[in-house]
């Protein structure tokens, strides 16, 4: 292992550089658990949760589910499966969105 600034070799593997202080090393970040969003929820927030966890927009995920309903002809019972099967987000996420301007959508007055 060498050290990209300073170019010093270490034979163990080590966080930080003894000679310069550079980073060597960075843990993997940790991945949001896979739940049901109660902010950008259209039916149950199914496909805005795999969109959050996959870090995709959710309205892709919606089409392609939706091509899914249509054309694979499975993508109905897998929405049902993963409405009961996934947790819902929990409520001290949702205010934390909502204080950094995340917004809910608002439902239409009729």
């Amino acid at each position: 292992m060498f050290c990209p600034q300073c170019g010093r070799e270490y034979v163990e593997r080590v966080n930080f550089c003894c000679q310069c202080g550079a980073a060597l090393f960075t843990p993997p970040a940790s991945r949001k658990p896979l739940q049901r969003s109660r902010v950008n929820r259209k039916i149950a927030g199914v496909c805005a949760g795999f969109a959050e966890y996959l870090e995709l927009d959710p309205t892709l995920v919606r089409f392609l589910w939706l091509m899914l309903v249509l054309f694979g002809g499975c993508g109905l019972l897998g929405y049902i499966i993963a409405w009961i099967i996934m947790p819902e987000e929990p409520l001290s996420q949702v205010s934390h969105a909502a204080a950094s301007g995340v917004s809910p959508q608002a439902a239409p007055n009729r």
